[in-house]
């Protein structure tokens, strides 16, 4: 813990890494109604993580960054029904990502890269045009009950008290989110695409275009340093 999160000097406390905690640890040492489940639940927050052990992996730009937002997924449900909940999960941040204009694929992890309690997980990953390869972009899991037997999260029905599954997703990490709409969407005139899924926010705008050619050379040039190094380009015309 002390590798991935900050702590606060002085205290019994450390800033969020994921939201994930928050939503799940409400329910510690609780017995939940059997009726109420599903329990679907989602949030979007600010993140802090030190990402120790990332030296020179695209350390520049907003690809690797130590405080960024995120929308978390959590459900807490029967057993019976965690594996059609974790697919209908990472299915959302799929559609998600296609609605964007975002080329993405699934990747399914194997039982040694799965991390402590995890049942099954899979990533969701971006097509980069930059990389000409595939980048991680979001993240689903399904933890059985490991998870509630830690927590003590139980439920109580017609068959006696037993544990719940738990579930988590990550939809969108905003950092790379960006990363992937505008690789996927930019014009070599330094130009926007609107997907039409944002175009009711856009005031119906397809595109976003530069106010005048000097400002399409340099976003141009911009998006050109974006692609290459994720870095701003500080140089001159």
């Amino acid at each position: 813990m002390e590798a991935m999160m900050y702590k606060i000097e002085g205290e019994d406390l450390y800033l969020i890494g994921t939201s994930e905690h928050s939503m799940i640890g409400k329910f510690k040492g609780q017995i939940v109604d059997e009726k109420s489940l599903p329990i679907t639940m989602t949030s979007y927050s600010p993140c802090f993580r030190k990402e120790v052990g990332s030296h020179g992996i695209e350390e520049r730009g907003v690809y690797r960054v130590h405080q960024f937002e995120k929308q978390e997924m959590v459900v807490l449900c029967k057993p019976e029904d965690s594996m059609d909940w974790y697919n209908k999960m990472w299915s959302y941040t799929v559609e998600f990502f296609r609605s964007l204009d975002v080329p993405v694929r699934t990747l399914e992890c194997c039982s040694g890269d799965l991390a402590d309690l995890k049942v099954k997980s899979c990533d969701v990953e971006a097509w980069s045009p930059r990389q000409k390869k595939y980048f991680e972009v979001g993240s689903c899991s399904t933890l059985g009950d490991a998870q509630a037997r830690r927590l003590g999260i139980r439920t109580k029905g017609e068959n006696g008290t037993y544990l719940v599954h738990t579930l988590n997703n990550t939809v969108l990490a905003s950092p790379r989110g960006l990363i992937a709409f505008l690789e996927n969407n930019v014009n070599e005139d330094g130009s926007v695409n609107i997907p039409v899924a944002l175009r009711p926010y856009m005031g119906g705008k397809e595109k976003v275009l530069p106010k005048n050619d000097r400002i399409t050379l340099n976003h141009a040039k911009y998006i050109y340093c974006l692609q290459e190094r994720y870095t701003l380009y500080e140089g001159s015309e």
